[in-house]
């Protein structure tokens, strides 16, 4: 048995967001192959995500060396350690998101800066940081209506890169991808690209 975490990262329903279509094939099919495992979906778009700001850093900081919080400071680093713990207790993880406006979206960028706490999920050394998280199966569920895999909008996108660099820093080096690009950019091929993406997110689903 395992503990899997779900994040979709997408507050589109999924006749109109292709990272919520694989996101929703992918769960099918995995939960029909593992119905032993504990499974559990954590929604960006309907979560309590504030603002990664002064006052949760300040929290989070003065956590780290034993000070005291303020009220407000404690609630905050409350918030993103919660979200951290689950992520840390997790075996696998599935994270679906989109490309927007060559980047992730505001939701998913402040999850991932509540993960980003030295001394859990990576720590500094003389060599520069080191990641802490190396036994977590990760599955990238990514989607963007331009073509970036390759000619001149490559170095535009800052989706994936950007997710599997930050996974990378806390150690987690392999996660396995499913990318459907294109479809916006090529409307009449959009269906099949579209079709072979989900195929694609079926199969991982049932061997992960």
């Amino acid at each position: 048995m395992a503990n899997v975490l779900f994040i979709k990262a997408n507050g589109l329903p999924a006749e109109r967001s292709v990272s919520v279509k694989l996101y929703e094939e992918f769960l099918k099919n995995y939960t029909a192959s593992n119905a032993g495992d504990t499974i559990t979906e954590l929604d960006l778009f309907q979560a309590d995500l504030p603002y990664y700001d002064a006052t949760m850093m300040s929290g989070l900081y003065k956590e780290s060396i034993g000070e005291t919080l303020t009220q407000d400071e404690a609630r905050l680093a409350k918030v993103a350690n919660s979200y951290l713990e689950q992520f840390l207790a997790a075996d696998k993880v599935v994270m679906a998101f989109p490309l927007w406006n060559f980047s992730i979206p505001a939701q998913f960028l402040t999850y991932l800066f509540y993960l980003n706490q030295a001394g859990k999920t990576f720590k500094y050394t003389s060599e520069g940081p080191v990641g802490l998280v190396t036994n977590k199966e990760v599955v990238l569920l990514n989607a963007r209506g331009g073509v970036y895999s390759d000619g001149p909008m490559a170095n535009w996108e800052m989706s994936l890169n950007y997710v599997k660099n930050i996974l990378t820093h806390f150690g987690i080096t392999n996660p396995q991808t499913v990318i459907v690009e294109g479809h916006n950019a090529a409307p009449d091929q959009a269906q099949d690209l579209i079709a072979a993406g989900v195929e694609k997110a079926a199969a991982l689903a049932n061997k992960f």
